[in-house]
């Protein structure tokens, strides 16, 4: 032992080692098909940068229990929340490249490169797509004292009354605060946006009288929808959904093409060997299969949407290119 050092010294040098010999082994003909035979070799890590009890963190734990019996190794989901989810994805970048730990993301993957002055890592370098998991359309609802009922009536509104609306979301830089942004642009009106801590407090906001209107995961507003203490004026996705299906869209109610919807996903570390991450893409597409977990998506207002790898890599691109207009344009920092 070297004069000074420490076991966690010790333990970050063996790890680092690992690594290295790892990316090198990886470099090697055939060495790739060999490791992909031999993962997983240890439980893994499946980090969720959410909160326990929330959504993302609903997500994960319903993909880790199917996913721990299809590998023989036990998929330990750990919540590592913090500076918009920058906190776990940084320790995402800083594991070792053998696909042993992935994590949970969301919208805010693709927003935090606008949103912060500098990141600790390179979004569109350090990470590999494995799959999208899910997504989710969101839903403006009104407090039923606005005199609107219809997108047409409420254009018309705000129109009328630049600025005076204001709209309630569950995070100031999150997949509500996208859409409504989006669709204020698309229809050329000014609303005053209002971020909260969560669906909770801004769906309280609505209720109370204190906003306007709410944009939202359709979950957030369908118990109120049914009991009429909300009205639903219209759901951001291209199609309708089954939750509320007599909700129309905002594309048609007078703009055509409008699409923007929450959504999960899963990456891991750039550097972790092709034939890893196409196994652990095909596992999980498995799950996402499988009723019980389709079924309690369902009750989530989520659906199913696997990708692959490739796939999901392009669609990380397009939604970090357009959300990056949107932060850039509103001039929204996180930091």
């Amino acid at each position: 032992m070297q004069p000074g050092s420490t076991s966690n010294d010790r333990a970050t040098s063996r790890a680092t080692t690992m690594t290295i010999a790892l990316v090198a082994l990886a470099a090697l003909p055939g060495s790739a098909t060999v490791l992909a035979q031999e993962f997983p070799s240890k439980p893994l890590r499946f980090l969720v940068p959410f909160p326990p009890g929330g959504t993302g963190d609903t997500v994960g734990r319903v993909i880790a229990q199917p996913l721990s019996k299809a590998l023989a190794q036990q998929v330990v989901v750990e919540n590592r929340t913090g500076a918009n989810t920058v906190i776990a994805t940084e320790l995402l970048m800083r594991a070792p490249a053998d696909g042993h730990t992935f994590n949970v993301i969301a919208t805010s993957f693709t927003v935090n490169p606008a949103a912060y002055s500098k990141l600790p890592y390179d979004s569109a370098k350090d990470f590999a797509g494995i799959t999208r998991l899910v997504h989710n359309p969101l839903i403006i609802c009104t407090n039923p004292a606005l005199p609107v009922k219809t997108v047409k009536d409420l254009v018309s509104l705000a129109q009328k009354r630049p600025d005076e609306l204001t709209w309630g979301v569950s995070s100031a830089l999150g997949g509500g605060r996208i859409a409504g942004e989006l669709f204020a642009q698309t229809a050329k009106i000014r609303m005053t946006n209002v971020a909260y801590g969560g669906g909770a407090p801004a769906t309280s906001s609505v209720l109370g009288g204190h906003t306007s209107m709410l944009i939202g995961n359709v979950l957030d507003c369908s118990p109120y929808v049914a009991s009429g203490r909300m009205r639903p004026i219209a759901v951001t996705s291209l199609k309708r959904s089954d939750t509320v299906p007599q909700v129309p869209t905002i594309a048609e109610s007078g703009y055509p093409g409008f699409d923007t919807t929450n959504w999960f996903g899963a990456v891991t570390r750039a550097g972790v060997p092709r034939p890893i991450v196409d196994r652990l893409n095909a596992e999980m597409l498995r799950a996402l299969k499988l009723p019980e977990v389709i079924e309690t998506f369902a009750k989530l207002g989520l659906t199913t949407g696997g990708m692959s790898p490739t796939e999901f890599d392009g669609f990380l691109r397009v939604e970090t290119e357009r959300a990056g207009k949107i932060v850039r344009a509103l001039g929204l920092k996180a930091d």
